[in-house]
């Protein structure tokens, strides 16, 4: 007797009750799954089972699940192994159990020093009039060279790269410089602050000798602590991808390509230590062959962050429409239903998919919303990708009927 095909789950990142966009919106979308995180509570403190508690019966009260945790936020002190490491480690350890025992099992994470997603440009103009989240590589070495003057970024920009900065900063205003620190130095609620230039400046010198080795190391320290409570308690870890998936302002990487996650599986090689398969961080670096890597860590993608960019010859990049930027999604979509297939055939869970990153359009753009997360673009590219894997399903299926769940 044949199972019932797995659907992928269709969830939506909330950023809690300050979200301009409610639950109920949320649900008229078609997401039935959450994810969301405790954003008032400070980096490194224990989530208590009465706060988790709060957000989830919140959440289900408009007919929704939390279904993923996006983020329990890793401490600085952790990734530079200083300070309170120790403290903070435990702490995190104690959040994933009281995750557990209410009943949330799947923790996304990020590892990148001192900013979460990094862009230039929160407002660009698209030829049809929406607005998108780009990265221009120039604009970065104008930052870096000129505004916060890193020592040795000369080191890590082209002759040619540095003379497109100089002329660029050049022509410049100091509204436009002032407007490109801001844009750089955003933070996101519940991962990172805002930060002013001088205390990127200070941040960065904490992370004087740490390089991508040294980082590497202090993540594995991480995964042996938390990773087997994380076993332990049923907990799912999945670590995001870095965004943009390269070094910038002097900052290691250690999740931008098929190697790295390579390696950061070895290092504690259980399915609780797994991957947050985004499609828009790793689609930025031309060498990542996406559909390929997904076959590759199938079994140990955990959600996965559905997005599009377009990249260009220089490292630029901007967020694309969902199904017409340099990935080819179609392709992505086909290796997701395969794996989803497979753990069908397993007696295996389905995966949680977001889409990410929506362009500002329509009545949202005289509204204001988190950076990248607006409600039409988003609602464009989940029904977008709502309509890829039935349209894979049925092609698979010969045209035969497929019931949509």
């Amino acid at each position: 007797m044949s199972r019932s095909p797995l659907w992928l789950e269709q969830t939506w990142r909330w950023f809690g009750p300050d979200d301009p966009i409610p639950l109920a919106h949320i649900r008229q979308a078609g997401a039935t799954g959450i994810v969301t995180a405790l954003h008032h509570v400070p980096n490194g403190t224990v989530w208590t089972i009465e706060e988790i508690r709060r957000r989830k019966e919140e959440i289900e009260s408009r007919g929704l699940r939390w279904s993923v945790v996006e983020s329990v936020p890793v401490h600085e002190d952790i990734k530079q192994a200083k300070g309170r490491r120790d403290e903070y480690l435990a702490n995190y350890a104690q959040s994933l159990r009281n995750l557990s025992a209410c009943g949330i099992r799947v923790v996304c994470y990020n590892f990148m020093p001192l900013l979460d997603w990094t862009r230039t440009q929160l407002a660009w103009l698209l030829p049809n009039g929406a607005e998108a989240l780009r990265f221009d590589s120039v604009d970065a070495a104008v930052f870096d060279l000129f505004i916060l003057v890193r020592a040795c970024a000369e080191q890590s920009h082209s002759p040619a790269m540095q003379a497109a900065a100089k002329k660029r900063h050049a022509a410049m205003s100091t509204e436009e410089r002032d407007a490109l620190t801001r844009t750089i130095l955003l933070g996101l609620p519940g991962t990172v602050d805002d930060l002013t230039l001088e205390e990127f400046r200070t941040a960065l010198r904490q992370y004087d000798g740490i390089d991508s080795a040294t980082l590497r190391e202090n993540h594995a320290t991480f995964l042996r602590a938390v990773v087997p409570v994380a076993e332990e308690c049923g907990v799912s870890l999945c670590i995001h991808p870095d965004d943009p998936p390269f070094p910038i302002f002097g900052l290691p990487r250690i999740c931008s390509t098929q190697e790295d996650i390579a390696a950061l599986f070895a290092a504690v090689d259980v399915p609780a230590n797994g991957l947050t398969f985004c499609t828009g961080s790793l689609g930025a670096n031309p060498k990542n062959d996406l559909p390929a890597m997904f076959r590759q860590f199938a079994s140990r993608v955990h959600f996965l962050h559905l997005r599009n960019v377009r990249r260009e010859d220089d490292g630029s990049f901007y967020e694309a429409d969902h199904l017409a930027g340099s990935t080819d999604m179609a392709a992505v979509m086909r290796a997701i239903v395969d794996e989803l297939d497979r753990r069908a055939a397993a007696g295996e869970t389905t995966l949680p998919m977001r889409p990410d990153h929506g362009h500002r359009m329509l009545g949202d753009l005289s509204q204001r919303f988190y950076a990248g997360y607006s409600a039409i673009g988003r609602l464009k590219g989940l029904a977008e990708l709502r309509g890829l894997e039935l349209g894979i399903r049925h092609t698979l299926a010969n045209s035969s009927p497929i019931s949509y769940p």
